[in-house]
C-alpha cells in the first residue's frame, strides 16, 4: 500500500513539473523562459514618446515581454532598456498611460509611479 501512495506522489510531481516547463517554453511562466528574438515593432509619425520605470525585469526575455505588451496596442511600440529599468513607449496616437500600465503590469511587470 505504501509503494502505491509513494508512486502517486511521484506521478504527481512530475505532471506538476511538466506542465511547468511547458508553460516556461512557451513563455508564459515566471522568468525566464521563451526565445529571446523579436522582430522589433516601426512606428512611423512618432508624435509622443513616454517611459515608464519598470521592476521585475532581469534578461532579454523579459524585455521581450514588455515591449510585446506595447507592440499588441495599435500605434504604439515598445524599447526597453534592462540597464536603466525602463521602457519607452513610441506613439503616433494618443494612448492613455493607464492602459499602457495595465498592459505592462499584465505581463508580470511592476510599473513604478
Amino acid at each position: 500500500m505504501e509503494n502505491i501512495i509513494i508512486i502517486g506522489i511521484i506521478v504527481i510531481l512530475i505532471i506538476a513539473g511538466v506542465c511547468e516547463t511547458l508553460k516556461h517554453f512557451k513563455g508564459e511562466g515566471g522568468c525566464c523562459g521563451g526565445s529571446a528574438k523579436k522582430k522589433r515593432k516601426k512606428i512611423k509619425n512618432v508624435i509622443a514618446k513616454k517611459t515608464f520605470k519598470v521592476e521585475g525585469m532581469t534578461c532579454e526575455h523579459c524585455k521581450n515581454r514588455v515591449e510585446r505588451a506595447i507592440d499588441d496596442f495599435d500605434g504604439a511600440a515598445g524599447r526597453v532598456s534592462l540597464a536603466k529599468k525602463k521602457v519607452t513607449v513610441l506613439l503616433n496616437r494618443e494612448i492613455n498611460d493607464a492602459e499602457l500600465i495595465a498592459a505592462i503590469e499584465k505581463a508580470g511587470y511592476e510599473v513604478i509611479r
